[in-house]
């Protein structure tokens, strides 16, 4: 691995990209599950957080296949983070960059689910993470008028990349959302 960015810098990246709410919420889910993530596998969370903070910081600048995520790598290698870039690259399926680390499959099987969890927990009274169960989150996934942005198969091949169950991959995800629950509008 290269130079890195601290988290600092990159929240200042972030931010200086991204304005809208619902993206910066976004960010802060899949930093946290990145970090979870790393933490579960023995890597540097610090680095597979902030991989998860700005995999979408082009996003709303750059919304167009044609452009995200390949506009926000190209300001990252300017900037001196090339293999930060080329990892941001592998969360896209037409971004030319094989998930073949273990940071890269984790952030695509992170991405669609952080994004699906939270609007999931949204619609709950509770708006609790801790009410939402993987039964709940299937039976979301086949409604395809709810959060139909989000990427059922994504999800789905998400957990299938790295190994593990689904039902698992859910509660993990949720779990890792609790730190940042008030960030995110929602309750652990």
């Amino acid at each position: 691995m290269g130079t890195t960015i601290s988290r600092d810098r990159a929240w200042a990246l972030l931010t200086e990209y991204t304005t809208t709410p619902v993206l910066i919420r976004h960010a802060l889910a899949v930093e946290a599950a990145m970090r979870a993530q790393a933490e579960r596998s023995g890597a540097d969370a610090e680095y597979w957080g902030v991989v998860g903070l700005l995999h979408d910081f082009d996003y709303e600048q750059h919304p167009t296949a044609e452009e995200h995520p390949f506009a926000g790598a190209e300001i990252l290698r300017q900037r001196g983070y090339p293999d930060l870039a080329e990892d941001i690259l592998s969360h896209a399926n037409y971004g030319g960059v094989p998930r073949d680390t273990a940071v890269r499959r984790a952030l695509y099987a992170v991405d669609e689910l952080s994004g699906f969890l939270t609007a999931v927990t949204l619609v709950r009274p509770s708006k609790s993470l801790s009410d939402v169960e993987p039964s709940s989150v299937r039976k979301k996934m086949k409604d395809k008028a709810f959060a139909r942005a989000v990427n059922r198969e994504d999800i789905v091949n998400g957990a299938s990349e790295l190994g593990v169950d689904l039902d698992e991959h859910i509660r993990f995800v949720a779990a890792s959302l609790k730190p940042v629950a008030a960030e995110l509008g929602l309750n652990p």
